[in-house]
C-alpha cells in the first residue's frame, strides 16, 4: 500500500480523497490548518493509518515541515496531493496586495514548495506521483476572481514543467481540474453574486449532467492518478466537471 501526503484534507475534496485512500489501505498524512476538523478526519475508521500536522500552508517553510512529518510518521512518501486552496471574490479595485499575495501563496506557491520538498523522498518510490488540484477555473474566467483564475491557470504550467523535470526519477505530475463541486469552498463566489438563487439556476443550466458534483465524485480520479494504472500519465490535466467545459 502507498503512503500519501495530503495538503488540505480536512473537508471537501481533500477529505473525500483521504477517506478513499484509507479505505483501500493506504496510509495518509494530513497537513492542514484546521485542527478540529483534521483531528476528526484522521480519527475516522479506515484500513490505512492516518496522522497529521497543523500547518499554515501559506508559509513556505510549512511544506518542508509537512514532508518531514510524513516521513517521520510512515517512513516514506509515494504520493503528494496538493489540494489546499482559497477562493476569494471582490471587485477589482478592492483587491489589496495582501489579499492577492495570500491567494498566490496558497494556490500556487504552496504546490511548488511542496513538490520541491517531497521530490527526494518520491524518488525512492517505485510508483511516485504529485497531484495538484487546479480547477476548471484554469480554463474559464469569472468576474471578481482574478487571483483564483490566475493561480489555477499557473498550476497547469507548473505541472508541465515539473512533469518534464521529475520524469527521469520516475515521479509523475498531473493536475486535477474539478468543476463545480458543492462545498463551502465556493461560498466566496456565491457571495459575489447579486442573486445567488438565480446564479445557481443559471449555473446548473450550463452543466450537461444538471447538478453540481460532490467531493466523492472527484476522489476516484485522485486515486486513479496515484495508482499504478496511471504509470504512463504525466504532465496532463484531467477534468471532472459533469460536462461543464465541454459545451
Amino acid at each position: 500500500m502507498a503512503v500519501v501526503l495530503i495538503a488540505g484534507g480536512s473537508s471537501g475534496i481533500g477529505l473525500a480523497a483521504l477517506r478513499a485512500f484509507r479505505e483501500r489501505g493506504d496510509d495518509v498524512f494530513l497537513a492542514d490548518i484546521d485542527e478540529e476538523r483534521a483531528r476528526i478526519a484522521i480519527g475516522e475508521p479506515g484500513a490505512g493509518r492516518a496522522d497529521w500536522l497543523k500547518c499554515d500552508l501559506t508559509r513556505p517553510d510549512a511544506s518542508k515541515a509537512a514532508v518531514e512529518g510524513a516521513l517521520a510518521a510512515f517512513g516514506r512518501i509515494d504520493c503528494v496531493f496538493a489540494n489546499a486552496g482559497i477562493l476569494e471574490s471582490a471587485p477589482l479595485q478592492e483587491w489589496t496586495p495582501e489579499r492577492w499575495e495570500k491567494s498566490l501563496a496558497l494556490n500556487l506557491s504552496m504546490p511548488f514548495y511542496l513538490a520541491q520538498a517531497a521530490a527526494p523522498a518520491l524518488a525512492k518510490s517505485d510508483n511516485s506521483s504529485i497531484i495538484f488540484t487546479a480547477s476548471t477555473g484554469a480554463l474559464r474566467g469569472h468576474a471578481g476572481m482574478p487571483a483564483y483564475h490566475a493561480t489555477k491557470a499557473g498550476l497547469l504550467g507548473l505541472c508541465r514543467a515539473l512533469a518534464d523535470e521529475l520524469a527521469p526519477q520516475g515521479t509523475r505530475v498531473n493536475c486535477l481540474l474539478p468543476g463545480w463541486i458543492d462545498t463551502p469552498f465556493n461560498d466566496g463566489f456565491w457571495r459575489f453574486q447579486n442573486d445567488r438563487a438565480e446564479a445557481e439556476r443559471a449555473l446548473l443550466r450550463q452543466i450537461p449532467m444538471g447538478r453540481q458534483g460532490a467531493p466523492e465524485d472527484v476522489a476516484g480520479t485522485v486515486l486513479f492518478l496515484a495508482s499504478s494504472a496511471a504509470r504512463y500519465i504525466t504532465g496532463t490535466s484531467i477534468v471532472v466537471d459533469g460536462g461543464y467545459t465541454a459545451v
